[in-house]
């Protein structure tokens, strides 16, 4: 490709063209004081929110929108600075000291992944440094561009696309992870030589810290709304389709059925069409954020089974595998994920065992029997249990990369105790089929789109009437399914945060 061309799609993508044809015969409303619930796909009509107070679901209780006291650009700001000092700070500190009958050795953050690579295992060691050393630092860079952006009076073009790979990067970045890997590494260790902890490890604990401090006082939606929105929306056929604001409480009449409304992913901006909207294909580009726009993730049945098959083919080998070999003194064997928990319980360490237990066994199961009956439940139309099964996926994305505690460790473990015959320890397979299982699981989080379990049970309703098996908890969500488009828009009580 010619350097020319790349410079012409890259400016493509940040800014896109204007200078396209606009079809006049069509229109597009942009409806202010609106918003898509992203767990039950319910648009509503947000109030305006005063400091300290959020705004939740009336039918799932998701969190829409909130706003802190703290403010609302300086605060995260702060936190932001300080999360790249103390990132800076770690990167050139020691981890953890080893001292084995007068041998010593001395690693850092970097140490666990580079002796993955020396032994064979290079797409773990890949992982953990994306997670504990890359990510980290790019969430960090991105965040500190948005906020600097933020303080001008409109966002620069390119400030969405960072928005956007912030949402899709952070999830990545595993420090509050590491940190736990790290106390269960050094209970492995005080039994076996003396141990002393380095600067990295309460750096390591400020940095987490620091960056849910960031993420907890960020505002998007007040960044959003310093973004100027584009007169005309650019479609995937080329042509560009002209604008118009309206309002809730103004122009009631113009509300179309559910089917002609979508709203983008990227940045809650409702959109209104003249006709109604394929389910999954793209209808053009986020006149706010410039990314793609469409009603519900594309093909995401498919690529969530995909996924989770997968996931419980790696499961088994994961369990039945050692994850590590100990040896000491020319002797030792491999432990498993249960032999280890089992090994801090015997030590006395309850609940760092449990800790472990629930985290490395009990949460991939949880996280590949919820997706199952979530995707069986949504084939089958079924409406029992719609509120309990989108707060499952909720729980289900937020302890999904807990399960990494296993895998730091053991680049801990690999790098820290490397004392030939008198002590070594080496990762094995099961590690690299855990890894996998946590990695496939996330993935399948992601593809999945919970609204379509919503969207299952207003299908069979629509076509059937009501449904004979939903069941009292669910009865009020159907009905909510049935009311007019004025029940829809009610507006929502702000709970105390």
């Amino acid at each position: 490709m010619k350097v020319a061309r790349f410079i012409d799609l890259l400016r493509e993508a940040v800014s896109p063209e204007q200078a396209l044809p606009v079809d006049e015969t069509r229109h597009v409303h942009i409806v202010h004081d609106m918003v898509e619930c992203p767990c039950c796909g319910q648009f509503q009509k947000l109030p305006p929110l005063k400091p300290g107070t959020q705004a939740r679901c009336l039918r799932c209780n998701q969190m829409l929108d909130r706003r802190n006291k703290t403010a609302p650009i300086a605060t995260p700001l702060a936190f932001c600075i300080s999360s790249a000092a103390l990132y800076l700070a770690m990167l050139f500190s020691t981890l953890m000291m080893l001292d084995l009958y007068g041998r010593q050795r001395t690693v850092d953050i970097i140490t666990g992944p580079m002796e993955l690579l020396h032994e064979g295992w290079g797409e773990v060691g890949v992982l953990v440094a994306i997670a504990t050393i890359l990510a980290p630092g790019i969430v960090i860079a991105m965040m500190g561009m948005i906020l600097t952006s933020a303080l001008r009076p409109n966002l620069p073009p390119w400030v969405p696309h960072l928005l956007k790979w912030y949402e899709l990067l952070r999830p990545w970045s595993m420090v509050e992870v590491y940190i736990l890997g790290v106390f269960v590494a050094y209970t492995k260790l005080v039994d076996l030589a003396f141990v002393e902890v380095g600067a990295a490890v309460y750096l390591v604990a400020a940095l987490m810290l620091t960056m849910a401090a960031t993420d907890a006082t960020l505002d998007t939606e007040l960044i959003w709304q310093q973004r100027k929105i584009d007169t005309t929306m650019r479609t995937m056929q080329g042509v560009r389709l002209p604008l118009s604001a309206v309002s809730v409480e103004q122009d009631e009449e113009i509300m179309a059925p559910s089917a002609s409304r979508v709203s983008c992913l990227s940045c809650g901006l409702v959109l209104e069409f003249d006709h109604a909207v394929h389910p999954t294909e793209p209808v053009g580009y986020c006149p706010r954020c410039g990314h793609v726009v469409r009603k519900r993730k594309a093909n995401s049945f498919s690529r969530t089974i995909a996924l989770l098959v997968s996931a419980v083919v790696f499961y088994v080998p994961a369990n039945m595998y050692p994850v590590m070999t100990v040896i000491k003194m020319g002797s030792g064997s491999g432990h498993t994920i249960v032999e280890g928990a089992i090994e801090l319980w015997q030590d006395g360490m309850i609940p760092l065992s449990l800790l472990v237990l629930f985290a490395s066994v009990t949460v991939p199961v949880l996280k590949v029997v919820g997706l199952a009956v979530m995707v069986i439940a949504t084939a089958r139309k079924s409406a029992t249990g719609l509120v309990l099964r989108s707060k499952l996926f909720r729980i289900i994305d937020i302890v999904g990369r807990w399960s990494m505690i296993d895998v730091f460790m053991v680049s801990i473990l690999v790098a820290v105790v490397r004392f030939s015959h008198m002590a070594s320890i080496t990762a094995n397979g099961g590690m690299v089929c855990f890894a996998a299982v946590v990695v496939l699981t996330i993935f399948a989080v992601h593809t999945f789109d919970p609204r379509l379990m919503w969207d299952a049970v207003e299908k069979k309703r629509t076509q059937t009437g009501t449904d004979p098996h939903a069941s009292a908890g669910t009865a009020g969500a159907v009905a909510c399914q049935q009311s007019s488009v004025g029940a829809h828009l009610g507006n929502m009580e702000p709970d105390r945060a």
